[in-house]
């Protein structure tokens, strides 16, 4: 169990980093040119961000290093699930979504789970950019942070993967699908 103050106990925090440095050594192409020592002293300097990546892993979505921002000195990891992280499917899109349903409501939406998790969801050039480093939802879909002016206008977006292309499609922001969720990216 979690501690209430997002931090993981010892066991915890040792495991997350173990899953963390077999998945970063199993998928090099991801992340070239990145030392796990120098990722790892960033992981344990900060707990909350563990904590962030325990959920985005507990949910289902393998998350992994896919870059390192050169001007603030982050590690960037997005979920690299081959799937929408299936813990996290079966969510409207925001809270003004779920709360405009009448019936059959989902247990939750995607930008305050999101939220909730301490991750911000992917936009579309982040869901292109993780697709350059293999093929993703193939089988599922993910919402994708949305333009403003799309969502005051009742609407959402997500995408996926069919055909050797990704597709960029629009719903209403209160649908829900059983194989649709969403991919987070978490700064470190």
């Amino acid at each position: 169990m979690k501690n209430q103050n997002k931090t993981l106990l010892p066991e915890q925090r040792e495991e997350l980093l173990k899953t963390l440095k077999d998945r970063f050594e199993k998928n090099k192409n991801r992340h070239q040119d990145i030392e796990w020592a120098k990722v790892q002293a960033r992981l344990e300097a900060s707990t909350e961000k563990l904590w962030s990546l325990d959920d985005m892993e507990v949910t289902g979505g393998e998350p992994d290093v896919v870059g390192y921002d050169q001007k603030t000195g982050e590690y960037i990891f997005y979920d690299c699930s081959a799937e929408s992280p299936k813990g996290r499917r079966s969510f409207c899109y925001d809270s003004a979504a779920l709360e405009s349903r009448k019936e059959h409501k989902p247990a939750n939406n995607a930008l305050d789970a999101a939220a909730a998790m301490g991750i911000e969801i992917l936009t579309e050039e982040q869901y292109r950019e993780l697709q350059q480093l293999g093929k993703f939802d193939t089988k599922t879909s993910s919402w994708i942070k949305t333009p403003a002016d799309i969502r005051k206008l009742g609407g959402a977006l997500f995408c996926d993967y069919r055909y050797g292309t990704v597709f960029l499609y629009h719903n209403g922001a209160e649908s829900y699908y059983a194989a649709r969720g969403f991919r987070g990216s978490l700064r470190v």
